[in-house]
C-alpha cells in the first residue's frame, strides 16, 4: 500500500506550507509557519536542530493518520519524514531483527515481513501511517501490538541533542501510549522489530477474526491468510485507506476503547441496564475495558450520524469521524467529537479520550 496519507513531495511537487490538509488522512489542518522535508534519519536530526537554532518549536508529521491539526495550523517548522527502508540488524535460526526507518509506509513494511515468512505483525495489516509512529501509541489491532516485537526505537533526544537508543522496557508501553506519546523530547528515528521465522501467524487471539479465519482462538494460520482478512475486516469499516472513500478521510478510532476500575465498570453496568451487557474485557489488576464504540452508538450516535459543515461518523464504523466532505474545518470534527463525549459522559458517566495526538486543537 502506498503511502497515501501523506502525500509525498518531489522537486515537481514541493512541500506545501500554506496547508497540512494534504499531509493528513482527515485532509484537515491550517499552514505551516516553515515546511520541510527530511529523507533520511540524518536529516530529520539536522532539520530539528535547524529549528531549535531559531527558538521555533517543532512538529514531526510523516503519515498524518493519527493526528488532527486545527485550522490555524502550527505556527513553527513542520518536519515532513520521508526516510525509507529497513535493513536485518540481527538474525538466528528461530528469528530475524529488522531495523526499520521512520517514514518507511507500515503497510508496506507488514507486506515485506508476510512476504518473507517473518511472523509478528501480521494482524496489523492495513494499519495507515509510518513505521515511526506505531511506537508511540504503541500500535495494535486485532490481538497484536507493536510492543510485542519492538526490541528498541532509536532517537533523538531534543533534551540534549543526542542520538541514541531507548530499549523496549524503557518505552513505557502501554495501551495505546508510550512515553514518546504526549512528550516532545524525543524523534523517533527508526525502529527494531525482533520477528520469528515461520510461515505460520502467531496465536489467533481476536475472536472476530478467529470467526473470519474459520478456526478457534488460539489456532495459528497461514501469514498470507492472516494479512488477507484483517486487511478484509479492516476494509468492511472502512480501517483501509482509500482515496475515493469518504469513509476513510479519517484519524481511525477516534476514541480509545475505556479502561475502568472494577467499581466504575459496575456502576456502567447498573446505567446501562436497560440496554443490555456493555461489550468488555477483564483485564490485570481488576480492570476492565469497555467498547468506545458500543457507548457511542447506545448514547445516541449510530453510524453515518451527521455533524456540521459535512463531518460525519463513519458510514462504517461507529468510532471512526470522517471529513465526509473533504472541506470541512477541524472545529466542525472538534465539535462533532465534543458532542459525543459529553452524550457519552452524560448518559454512561464514563469519560471518553481521544486516540489520535491534537495539534493546536482541542475537544
Amino acid at each position: 500500500m502506498s503511502d497515501v496519507s501523506a502525500q509525498p513531495t518531489t522537486e515537481a511537487d514541493p512541500a506545501d506550507p500554506t496547508t497540512l490538509a494534504r499531509y493528513t488522512t482527515l485532509r484537515l489542518g491550517g499552514p505551516a509557519g516553515r515546511l520541510e522535508t527530511a529523507a533520511s534519519a540524518e536529516e530529520i536530526v539536522q532539520k530539528v536542530q535547524a529549528a531549535q537554532r531559531r527558538d521555533e518549536p517543532v512538529l514531526i508529521l510523516a503519515g498524518g493518520s493519527n493526528v488532527v491539526i486545527g485550522d490555524a495550523g502550527f505556527p513553527g517548522t513542520v518536519v515532513l519524514v520521508r526516510s525509507r527502508g529497513l535493513t536485518v540488524v540481527a538474525e538466528d535460526a528461530g528469528t530475524v531483527t529488522v531495523r526499520v526507518e521512520a517514514g518507511e509506509p507500515w503497510d508496506d513494511l507488514v507486506a515485506t515481513t508476510v512476504a518473507s515468512g517473518w511472523s509478528g505483525l501480521e494482524c496489523l495489516s492495513g494499519v495507515p501511517g509510518s513505521t515511526g509512529a506505531t511506537p508511540i501509541q504503541n500500535v495494535g489491532a486485532y490481538g497484536q501490538e507493536v510492543a510485542e516485537t519492538i526490541t528498541g526505537v532509536q532517537v533523538y533526544d531534543r533534551s540534549d541533542g543526542s542520538v541514541g537508543r531507548i530499549d523496549a522496557a524503557d518505552c513505557g508501553f502501554a495501551y495505546r501510549g508510550s512515553i514518546f506519546k504526549y512528550s516532545d523530547r524525543w524523534v523517533v528515528l527508526s525502529v527494531d522489530f525482533r520477528l520469528e521465522r515461520s510461515p505460520i501467524s502467531g496465536p489467533v487471539r481476536y475472536a472476530e477474526l478467529a470467526r473470519a479465519l474459520g478456526v478457534e482462538v488460539g489456532d495459528r494460520v497461514p501469514l498470507a491468510d492472516a494479512r488477507a482478512t484483517v486487511l478484509r475486516l479492516r476494509a468492511g469499516k472502512g480501517m483501509v485507506l482509500d482515496a475515493a472513500d469518504p469513509d476513510t478521510w479519517s484519524v481511525g478510532s477516534f476514541f480509545t476503547n475505556p479502561v475502568l476500575e472494577r467499581s466504575a465498570y459496575e456502576l456502567l453496568r447498573e446505567r446501562a441496564a436497560d440496554l443490555g451487557e456493555p461489550p468488555s474485557w477483564f483485564g490485570a489488576g481488576d480492570v476492565v475495558k469497555v467498547s468506545a464504540a458500543w457507548l457511542i452508538d447506545k448514547a445516541g450516535f449510530a453510524k453515518g450520524h451527521p455533524g456540521p459543515e459535512g463531518v460525519a461518523i463513519s458510514s462504517k464504523h461507529t468510532l471512526a469521524l470522517t471529513n465526509r466532505c473533504g472541506d470541512a474545518s477541524t472545529a466542525a470534527l472538534v465539535e462533532l467529537a465534543r458532542e459525543i463525549r459529553d452524550a457519552v459522559h452524560d448518559r454512561f458517566g464514563v469519560t471518553l479520550h481521544p486516540e489520535p495526538v491534537l495539534i493546536n486543537c482541542t475537544i
